[in-house]
Order: structure tokens, then C-alpha cells, then sequence
């Protein structure tokens, strides 16, 4: 079988695809969960990538699980309720402590629909520009059921608690606009312009040093769970590393003489 994710990279940059179209790039099958898994570790190891992009195929960017699994209660929907929280627990939850954690900045370049799960799977990347015709739900409520991939600390760490829980009380979509409005998204692009959009920004990330880029990242996700002294000694550690980079002279010298820096990313 064809594999879920269609991977293309382009200098320091890597584009991610979930290429299942026709499905609307449900998450549906614990291989298609193994693949994500597996990408971010394999991009933690390669120190010379520096950005992910991650959108999907087709009309839909994620339209999260197979309703139809659910009806049927097959699939990963299927077994006793002790079977079904290990499905959960071993499978789609894989997902945002791998790619939530990704050392390297993500980029979600959302081309339509994210709903459920595929919004919950945005929200895990660093910085989402959307298409003009994208819309956002987090609709697990209106199938009865909660948000089980980390929606409920996902969500309101992105666009705040009072909203998100709009969003995850009532189940309604909202536009791309209204995404924008709120800060769920950075910027939008027309839909023929996205994965443009989404380039450009991973090439204004990935200009700068690569060990820079990762300790920055971490810091970033660190510091929405950590006292600020608690934090203040992690960006101390960090920082000494930082300064005893080669990158870190290269910029300091391109500064001084005003010239583009070189990095080899040492």
C-alpha cells in the first residue's frame, strides 16, 4: 500500500503530505499513526533539516476519524472499552507527544477542511497558515464523544481558554477568517498560493542557525508549562551552549561586517 505520508525535501526543509485524499486524510489506521511517529523521530536525528511542512492532499487537510469506523465500531473504534482506551492510548495519541515535541519548528499549511482530529493535528504544529477556503471544528461533542488526541489542552493553549471552549462546547465550524480573527491561524493564502506561503515562511525559519532554531523551539514549548526561574535556567544552560557555536561566531562576524552569514550549522 501506498504510504500515508508523501515526503518531499527541499534543501533544509521537509514537506509532509498526508496523502489519502479520497478519505479526506482521516487518521484512521495505527499505520498511518506509526508514520507520523516515525517522521519526527527520523527529523529529530537529521541535524541538517530545519523545518517541517505538514499539509494534506486533496480538498481536506485532516478530517479526522472515520465516522463510519464509529457507526460500525470497527477499526481502532472496535473493542471493549478497555481494548478502546489502549487503541487511543498506543495509537492516535502517539501523535502530539511526537510531533507536539519535534526538536525542529513545524509549519501546518492547512488547504481545507481540519475537523476534529485534523484540527487538533494544526494545533500541534508551531505556526499554521491556512487556505481562504479552510474551515475549523473541533466537533467531537457533536459525535458524542470528547476530544481524544489532546484537543482540550491543545486548543486553548493556541487561541485561548474562553474560545477554545466555544469551539469545543458547541462543535461549530468556523471560517478561515474567523480562524485569522482569532489567532488560529498566522496568515491565510489563497488556495493556490498556500504551500507558496507556507515555503516562504519555512524559508525565513530556516535561514538561521540549526541549533539555534531547536533550543529556540524547545524553550518556546518549555515555557508554557514552566515557572518563569524554572524557565530562566533552562535559556541560561541553553544559551551557553549557543554562545560556544561555531554559527553563533559566523553571525556575530557577518553582523560586524555586514555580509550574509554562512552556516554549517556547527
Amino acid at each position: 500500500m501506498e504510504p500515508f505520508l508523501k515526503i518531499e525535501l527541499n534543501g533544509a526543509v521537509v514537506t509532509a503530505t498526508l496523502n489519502r485524499p479520497a478519505q479526506r486524510n482521516t487518521l484512521t489506521e495505527p499505520s498511518y499513526m506509526r508514520e507520523i511517529v516515525e517522521l519526527c523521530a527520523s527529523l529529530t536525528r537529521d541535524p541538517h533539516v530545519k523545518v517541517l511542512i505538514l499539509t494534506g492532499a486533496g480538498p481536506a487537510f485532516c478530517a479526522g476519524g472515520n465516522v463510519k469506523d464509529m457507526r460500525d465500531r470497527t477499526g481502532i473504534f472496535g473493542g471493549a472499552p478497555a481494548q478502546l482506551r489502549e487503541s487511543y492510548r498506543l495509537g492516535i495519541q502517539t501523535i502530539p507527544t511526537a510531533l507536539y515535541n519535534l526538536d525542529i519548528p513545524v509549519i501546518a499549511a492547512v488547504n481545507g477542511p481540519a475537523i476534529g482530529a485534523g484540527l487538533d493535528l494544526a494545533c500541534m504544529a508551531d505556526i499554521r497558515i491556512a487556505s481562504t477556503t479552510a474551515v475549523f471544528a473541533e466537533s467531537f461533542v457533536k459525535l458524542g464523544i470528547v476530544p481524544g488526541d489532546g484537543g482540550a489542552w491543545l486548543l486553548p493553549r493556541v487561541i485561548g481558554l474562553p474560545r477554545a471552549s466555544i469551539m469545543a462546547l458547541t462543535g461549530d465550524a468556523i471560517d478561515a477568517a474567523k480562524a485569522l480573527e482569532w489567532g488560529l491561524v498566522a496568515e491565510l493564502a489563497a488556495p493556490e498560493a498556500l504551500l507558496e506561503a507556507a515555503q516562504k515562511m519555512a524559508a525565513r525559519i530556516a535561514a538561521n542557525p540549526a541549533q539555534a532554531l531547536r533550543m529556540t523551539k524547545r524553550l518556546l514549548r518549555e515555557g508554557q508549562h514552566l515557572r518563569l526561574d524554572s524557565l530562566l535556567e533552562l535559556s541560561a544552560a541553553f544559551q551557553s551552549l549557543a554562545h560556544h557555536t561555531a554559527d553563533h561566531h559566523e553571525a556575530v562576524a557577518a553582523m560586524l561586517e555586514k555580509r550574509k552569514p554562512d552556516f554549517k550549522d556547527e
